[in-house]
C-alpha cells in the first residue's frame, strides 16, 4: 500500500527557514506530479507550489521566491524549502502526490500524506 510520508514541519520564527520532506513509500515506478498543500484556520487549502517529473514547477504567487520545491524521482520524494517565512505562512502543509504507477501495472490517480504542522511566530 502506497503511503506519503511527511516530515520536517515545526515552530520557527519570522525569517527562518524550514525543509518539508515527503517521501512516497510502495513498489512505485514513476509519479506524474507532486505538490504541497496548505490549509491555514478558517480558510482553504491552497496549492504552494508543484512538480512534474519532468522538473517542471509551479508557485503560487505568495511564495514565489522564498520557496523552492524539488524531487528525487528514484526516492519518490518531494521537498519544499521554505525561506524568509512570514507568520501567514502558518498552516498544515500536505503533500500530494498525482497519477502514481506501480511497477505491477496499477495505481493511483492521487493520494495525500497527512499533514504536517508549519507555525512561524516570534
Amino acid at each position: 500500500q502506497v503511503q506519503l510520508v511527511e516530515s520536517g514541519g515545526g515552530l520557527v520564527q519570522p525569517g527562518g527557514s524550514l525543509r518539508l520532506s515527503c517521501a512516497a513509500s510502495g513498489s512505485i515506478r514513476s509519479i506524474n506530479v507532486m505538490n504541497w498543500y496548505r490549509q491555514a484556520p478558517g480558510k482553504e487549502r491552497e496549492l504552494v507550489a508543484g512538480i512534474s517529473s519532468g522538473g517542471t514547477t509551479n508557485y503560487e504567487d505568495s511564495v514565489k521566491g522564498r520557496f523552492a520545491i524539488s524531487r528525487d524521482n528514484a526516492k519518490n520524494t518531494v521537498y519544499l524549502q521554505m525561506n524568509s517565512l512570514k507568520p501567514e505562512d502558518t498552516a498544515v502543509y500536505y503533500c500530494n502526490a498525482v497519477g502514481i504507477r506501480y511497477y505491477s501495472g496499477t495505481g493511483y490517480p492521487t493520494l495525500w500524506g497527512q499533514g504536517t504542522q508549519v507555525t512561524v511566530s516570534s
